[in-house]
């Protein structure tokens, strides 16, 4: 287990951790709660920096990563939508595509070819993660950044999709 593996095993470890304060903390200025979220979201691009520079990628790093990036962002979601800060709506949309990219990497994965992250989908990540934040520490305009979330997330998506269809094509022969 190298260094970059055992980072992104701690953002897994640290999805627990933040559901309680999450939820366990009043909603609004949840100080406890977005700092934990913050540290977890930080190590996603450590990782994959130290992974890079370090000639450590691995095919356990590849795979484990975007599962750890998908289950911080499916708790904080989850947790917002208990707290009725998130509409289940905006939830929906992000979890769909993140389900749909996911699978369609298992495709590639399965002719033995990767799809890298994208720079939409590193903006999508980054405007999740600006939303989420906002919603943690009660910004009046969360709502707001959730909605630009859910639109780059969208095209993200749809990018990801267009960019495979020779990937899409091959595994429906």
């Amino acid at each position: 287990m190298n260094l970059p593996n055992l980072i992104t095993m701690s953002r897994i470890v640290l999805v627990p951790v933040f559901m309680y304060l999450c939820l366990a903390y009043p909603p609004g200025l949840n100080v406890p709660a977005t700092l934990v979220f913050l540290l977890a979201s930080l190590t996603d691009g450590l990782d994959g920096y130290l992974a890079r520079s370090r000639k450590q990628v691995t095919r356990f790093g590849q795979l484990i990563d975007p599962i750890a990036d998908k289950l911080l962002v499916t708790a904080a979601l989850l947790a917002l939508v208990e707290l009725g800060k998130v509409s289940a709506w905006a939830a929906l949309i992000i979890l769909a595509r993140e389900f749909s990219v996911s699978g369609l990497r298992m495709l590639a994965a399965a002719d033995g070819r990767v799809i890298a992250a994208s720079k939409l989908g590193k903006l999508k990540t980054t405007t999740q993660i600006v939303a989420i934040t906002g919603f943690l520490l009660g910004i009046s305009w969360a709502p707001v950044l959730m909605w630009v979330a859910v639109i780059m997330t969208i095209l993200s998506g749809v990018d990801y999709f267009r960019n495979a269809q020779d990937i899409l094509k091959s595994s429906m022969e």
